[in-house]
């Protein structure tokens, strides 16, 4: 009996190891992508300051400044943009993001919100539901590129003009920190407010052919530059949230081959002890 405890031991440290081998793989990839991911965002960021600062001057400083962009409605339908990971073994990325999307669409009810599922594991859980999808042209968020980011800007901008949606919201991942990341839902139409600042003192800044056609024009950038830097950040903590998970798997799987160890040598010390007692019992019946 003991012999056969000693071989399911052995084999669950042999299955440990196989599995721990993989979960290190993982994580020194993880970390590879991480810091490329990383430098992407951050050189992300600047684009979109720049557009953000834009929008607020011609705002700012414009008089009798109006514009559809800015224009509170009657919100009947709602647009959700939400960007989840490509992969699973990310810990409660994914979840922790669907969970942020499911609040925001109690508040406007499922029959009123469109979805654009970004990333693999959204796409999937997204067609699960019975929630509208306006395009799923991006089943995969590290592919998407800067070029497919500006179309979608422009068909954005489109469908808030034609009215089939009343608002759009953004719902992506914030990365702070290799260990922290965190769910976060921003909206972008209508464009909230720019014109609550004073405008810059000694700067006349002259628009052609008029302030509220540049603002026009800038707008789909604006919303291009805002879901290209949430991309960035999102996969940014995706790999970052795998690298932690992967991390502490390797904890875990380090800690319980020391436990199988130790059953393994005290399972082997018993039978040892086992044999010893019954040689020297048999030596004694021969006597």
């Amino acid at each position: 009996m003991a012999g056969v405890g000693m071989k399911d031991i052995k084999r669950r440290i042999k299955s440990v190891e196989s599995t721990m081998q993989i979960t290190k793989a993982m994580e020194l990839v993880a970390s590879s992508k991480l810091r490329r991911a990383k430098e992407r965002a951050e050189q992300s960021r600047p684009f979109f300051t720049i557009l953000y600062e834009t929008l607020a001057q011609i705002a700012a400083g414009s008089r009798g400044f109006s514009s559809i962009y800015l224009t509170q409605r009657p919100i009947k339908k709602v647009c959700y943009l939400v960007i989840a990971g490509d992969r699973g073994l990310a810990g409660g990325y994914n979840s922790n993001i669907f969970r942020l999307a499911q609040q925001e669409m109690q508040q406007t009810g499922t029959g009123n919100s469109l979805v654009i599922p970004v990333g693999a594991k959204a796409q999937e859980y997204f067609g699960r539901r019975d929630i509208p999808i306006l395009t799923d042209r991006f089943p995969l968020a590290e592919d998407v590129r800067m070029g497919a980011t500006y179309e979608l800007g422009l068909r954005l901008a489109k469908g808030y003009r034609d009215g089939e949606f009343d608002k759009l919201v953004l719902i992506y991942t914030n990365f702070v920190s290799t260990l922290s990341q965190v769910p976060t839902a921003v909206q972008l139409l209508p464009v909230p407010d720019l014109r609550e600042g004073e405008p810059s003192k000694g700067v006349l800044t002259v628009y052609e052919p008029d302030p509220q056609s540049v603002f026009e024009e800038i707008v789909p950038q604006y919303l291009s530059g805002m879901f290209y830097g949430a991309v960035c950040e999102s996969l940014a903590s995706e790999h970052g949230a795998r690298r932690t998970a992967m991390e502490s798997a390797n904890d875990n799987a380090s800690e319980m081959i020391e436990q199988l160890n130790l059953q393994f040598n005290r399972a082997r010390q018993s039978a040892i002890t086992q044999e010893i007692t019954e040689i020297a019992a048999g030596a004694q019946a021969l006597e």
